[in-house]
């Protein structure tokens, strides 16, 4: 069985084909995000990548099962519209029935990313025994899916879940949203830049500006490489950091007692260095976690770069069993 997983995000469009029979994806490729561009050029693009991908493995849309699609925002899994997405500046989008203009008689599914990316790591990933998850992806923004005694929750129309806009930081820095101080502003990998950026302008003698140099940019992992090597404003920088993640991950835990917290996202690929302190941070602040109440386990997603494609892969195959 064949599934054409799709992956938009605010800076590329992923996609793959997926054989849902035994786990593996046969191709894949990528397009940029036109985040300004409208629902339309959204449309085609994603259609021109499909075609791409039927192109690259000599398949007929004939023969996919359908087509699955995960993207950040409020999604109506329902209806097929984005409702609103503040990261690809979409309201009330279409997108299925914009798609079904170019691909008319197969299975459209779509819904929020970070729920796609949830079912995929039960579906296709290492959790399948697990029950109750609480899945995170710090990205450009911070996306969150919620899998409560294995069934995905999505709230009233779709609108739930979303994890990323609570408050951490009561006035403190503007988010994309138009709140202030809300775990995105604080935790996505965008974010981890501007605090990079910030230390950088403070302390000129920090090696985050020779890898800087090195790289032509500063990225989610400059302050991370940097500390590794013993720069203390770039420890500095990766504890703060840390601890935004850690208050935003346990208030979640606090709230639905999974039972691990999946970290997936560009900036999870740090590894040990983010997952043992988060684990830590968990271990020390979650409620009753010292008089009996069970152990929240904080883990990095397995399905690593690739979780949005089988994600939205997922999204066709089954719900959560």
């Amino acid at each position: 069985m064949y599934i054409i997983g799709i992956d938009i995000g605010g800076m590329s469009i992923k996609g793959g084909v997926v054989d849902g029979a035994n786990g593996t994806i046969v191709c894949k490729d990528s397009v940029v995000t036109k985040a300004a561009a409208g629902i339309d050029v959204l449309a085609a693009d994603t259609a021109g990548l499909i075609g791409a991908l039927l192109g690259k493995t000599s398949l007929k849309i004939s023969d996919v099962a359908g087509i699955g699609i995960g993207m950040p925002g409020t999604v109506d899994s329902k209806t097929g519209r984005v409702i609103y997405s503040n990261n690809i500046r979409l309201v009330d989008a279409p997108i299925v029935e914009k798609l079904r203009k170019y691909y008319d008689n197969i299975p459209i599914e779509i819904n929020n990313d970070a729920n796609a990316a949830a079912l995929g790591e039960v579906r296709f990933g290492e959790s399948k025994d697990y029950k109750n998850i609480v899945f995170i992806t710090l990205g450009t923004g911070v996306g969150t899916g919620l899998i409560v005694d294995g069934k995905l929750i999505e709230g009233n129309n779709s609108a739930g879940a979303e994890g990323g806009h609570m408050v951490i930081r009561v006035g403190g820095a503007v988010c994309t949203c138009g709140r202030r101080g809300c775990f995105e502003a604080y935790a996505s990998a965008a974010a981890l830049v501007r605090q990079t950026k910030a230390a950088m302008q403070k302390n000129k003698d920090s090696l985050m500006h020779k890898l800087a140099r090195e790289r032509n940019k500063i990225s989610g992992r400059t302050a991370f490489l940097a500390a590794a090597e013993g720069d203390k404003t770039a420890a500095a920088v990766v504890n703060r950091y840390i601890r935004y993640v850690g208050e935003g991950i346990v208030n979640l835990a606090n709230i639905f007692r999974p039972d691990v917290v999946l970290i997936g996202g560009g900036v999870s690929n740090e590894g040990d260095a983010l997952i043992l302190p988060l684990q830590e941070f968990m271990d020390n602040y979650c409620f009753g976690i010292k008089n009996g109440n069970p152990r929240v386990l904080v883990k990095k997603a397995s399905l690593t770069n690739d979780a949005g494609i089988f994600g939205a892969a997922s999204l066709i195959v089954s719900s959560v069993k």
